[in-house]
Parts: C-alpha cells; structure tokens; sequence
C-alpha cells in the first residue's frame, strides 16, 4: 500500500497532468520520480535458477519460410538498462509500440514504475505513437515471447498516461497483468508443474499448414475423409468436424492463429474495426493469461475466441491425458477472461488424431478446419500475399491467417476490398454457420492504409 507521502505526490502529479496537454503530460511522466509501489517479496514470481525450456516454447519452421522484414526501434531518453528493446509499427492509420523490459531480481519490486517509466519515454520519443505495450520478464531465464510468461504486462494508450501514473503508485489499471496477482489455471498452479509429457516436447513441422494431417489406422483414415468431405461438400458441422460452410451462401469465416501479440493485436484489432469486420482469433491460452484485454478487447468489438491449446503444441505424439489438459486449460482461461464459454478449437499445424478429437468434443468444442492458407506466416511478400488470398476465396470457405504476420497487416486492405469485389461477406466461424451476411460498410469506412 503506497505511504501519505507516496499518495501526496500522486495527487500533485494527477493534478499537474491535468493542465498539460498529451505531448506535454508524455514529457511530464518520463521526466517524474513515480513513486514506486512495492510488491511484497512473498508475491515476487521465483527467478529460474536456468532458462527453461517450455512446450511450444522453440516453434517449428516450415520449409520455405523467409526471414520477416526488420521491425524498426527506438531509443529511449535517457536510456534504460532494463530496456532490451521497443519496436514499433503501422498499420497505415495508426503507430503501436511494444517494449521488452529484463529485470534483475532486485528490481522486481519496482516492476510497475519501470514499466509505467518505459512506456512514457517511448511515447515522447515518437509522438505518432498512438500506443505503448510492454512485456515485463525476469532477467534469468527470458526465453523470448514463447518461454516463460512475463511477470508483468501494461498496454498504455497515449491518453491513459495520466491512469498508469496512478496505477503506477500503486492503483487499479484494466490493461495491465501482474503475474504475482493471477495465479495460474488448473494443474498449472504453483507445487503442480508442468506434465512431464510437455516438457520436453519438440516435434518438427515438416509440412506447410496448407493441408490437414490426420493420423490414424486405415479405417480411421476412411472415416475422417468421409467426414471431410461431407463438411465440405454440404457446409456446417459433421461428427465434430468443420471443414467448411454453405457453398451456396456467400459468406466465409475469417479466422486468426495465435492470438494474442502485444506488438499485432492493436495494428489488426484497429483495421477489423475501420473495415467493419468481424473475425475468430483462435487464442493460444498463455498468451491470453498474459495479455487478458486484449482478448477482451476482441470480444468487446465483435469478435469471437477460439481454443489453440494453452502452449501451442502439435497434439498427436501426447499422451491423451496432456491433449485434454491443453484444451480444458485454454477454454477455462478464455471463459474466465470473457465470462463467455469457448465452443471452437483448432489443432495447432492442422494436426489431429481420433482421440485429440474425441478430446475435443467431450470438452463441447468443435474442430475448425480452413479451406484458404495463403500461409502468410512464411513471409511470402505481399504479392504473393494477395494473389494466394484471391485464388483460394470462396463462398462458404474458412480463411486461415496469424495474428503475428507483419505481411498481412500490410495488405489487409486489399483483402478486404477483393472480398468484397467478389460479394463474398467475411465473418465469425459463427456467422459462416448461420449463412449470416453482414450489412454492407460505410462507404466512408476507412480501412485501406495510407500510401
């Protein structure tokens, strides 16, 4: 709890806040002492004595994949040693920023003052900044975005500054996530690690998600393909199965892998919204554990939320046991999160079993498919982009993209507007069941970047 005269100064700073303009109040909490709120040392996440290695922590990479384009950075005035780095990107409307912070151990505790701290230098380094995003992690043991969770994340909007000042001193803030204050869901909890099945679990993708792989005996095999090709050829849910929707109705289901990412989430969520679209994010449960509003974010704008496992890994090679972990995981962090129940699941790499599926729907979720990857996770270019995007669309059809796909944010425009050349209405995997046809955007709506 912060001290009178942690509190006296809040209050002077709030009100010295309210007088200044954004760029001004930006200038004001860069510069200011934030008084620190302190975290008591028994709520500190343990520091890792090593790095650890955790499932889905090391992903595998298709063949063909190309390195991303280079995301530019800031630097920050002054410097912060905690500060590994801050990125920033456009998606030709708006500017988003997310910045890594390592901590040592002796710094844990004032988490909240150097993350508050980062984000306002950010912000007045580049005014164009619409959004600041910051992941928190202990120093020992950071093993990048798929290892171990952060202790701490805060998404800043330039005119919230003056809220995470107060958050900072030791207030409440929406957008921020202290792994201290969130205890992990089920057998997650401290004392109850990790299965000894997932912990080591390295399975190499040897194929691009352009296609399925069920694995099973001949039989198996006879009976996926005629549930395959029933969902297909009539649309809607067969066995468990979605492979497509109505071919009839003009309608498909937009759909998005690995959600969260602090540096995408608000560049995708903000063109959805200015081309009046509505999508299924297909959520990884740690990500969303980590980052909680931005899948609120989602579903208050229309979205849906659907189950990816908790880690993202490739089912088949567990143990059935593990599979129904990973899914009962994710679903409950999502419902806790969205106080709605998760009714979709995709395997991750499209790979499946009959018991991951049997998995799937004692847990009531259905297994969505695609029937359009344009794979713009392997950093094709645009062009390539695009034209894989136009020869696959179809009525009733389900578009596999990723969320974390620096390509797709760039031509995300033009997908829209070649969807609607050809009148076919993008929506939730819901809407592609229900034959749903959205009304028709604005012709005001302003969706395509700026050039």
């Amino acid at each position: 709890m912060p001290n009178i005269l942690s509190l006296t100064f809040l209050s002077a700073a709030l009100t010295t806040l309210s007088l200044l303009s954004p760029s001004q109040a930006t200038a004001y909490i860069s510069a200011a002492q934030i008084p620190v709120a302190q975290i008591p040392a028994t709520q500190i996440p343990a520091v890792p004595a090593r790095t650890l290695a955790l499932p889905g922590q090391v992903q595998p990479v298709a063949p063909g994949t190309r390195r991303a384009a280079a995301i530019p950075e800031l630097t920050l005035s002054p410097p912060m040693p905690q500060v590994q780095r801050v990125r920033y990107l456009s998606n030709g409307h708006i500017e988003v920023a997310s910045a890594v912070l390592l901590l040592r151990g002796d710094e844990v505790a004032q988490a909240r003052t150097l993350a508050a701290t980062a984000a306002a230098r950010a912000l007045a380094a580049r005014p164009g900044l619409s959004e600041v995003d910051v992941s928190v992690y202990n120093k020992v043991g950071y093993g990048g975005f798929g290892g171990p969770l952060p202790i701490l994340t805060l998404s800043v909007p330039r005119s919230r500054l003056a809220d995470v000042a107060r958050w900072a001193a030791g207030g409440a803030y929406e957008r921020a996530w202290e792994a201290a204050l969130s205890p992990p869901p089920g057998n997650l909890m401290p004392g109850n690690p990790t299965p000894s099945s997932l912990q080591s679990e390295t399975i190499a993708d040897k194929v691009r998600e352009k296609t399925t792989n069920f694995f099973g005996n001949v039989t198996q095999k006879v009976q996926d393909a005629g549930n395959r090709n029933a969902s297909r050829a009539r649309g809607g849910i067969h066995n468990g199965l979605l492979y497509g929707g109505d071919p009839g109705k003009p309608v498909a289901a937009l759909t998005f892998d690995d959600a969260p990412h602090p540096m995408y989430e608000p560049l995708l969520l903000d063109l959805l919204r200015r081309g009046q679209v509505k999508a299924t994010f297909f959520v990884i449960g740690r990500n969303a554990r980590a980052y909680p509003y931005f899948v609120r974010d989602m579903v208050q704008q229309g979205h849906e939320v659907g189950n990816h496992t908790y880690h993202h890994v490739r089912l088949p090679p567990l143990p059935i046991s593990s599979a129904e972990t990973e899914l009962r995981l994710t679903s409950a962090t999502l419902q806790g999160i969205t106080g709605q129940p998760v009714r979709y699941f995709r395997p991750p790499g499209g790979d499946y079993t009959p018991a991951t599926l049997n998995a799937a729907r004692s847990q009531d979720l259905s297994t969505v498919f695609w029937t359009d990857d344009p794979a713009d996770f392997q950093n094709p270019g645009d062009e390539v982009l695009e034209t894989r995007f136009e020869r696959r669309l179809r009525p009733g059809g389900i578009i596999l993209l990723h969320d974390n796909a620096q390509e797709t944010i760039n031509v995300f425009g033009d997908f829209l507007d070649f969807a609607r050349r050809r009148g076919v209405t993008l929506g939730t995997v819901s809407d592609l069941l229900a034959g749903k046809r959205a009304a028709a955007p604005s012709a005001l709506g302003d969706h395509r970047p700026r050039r």
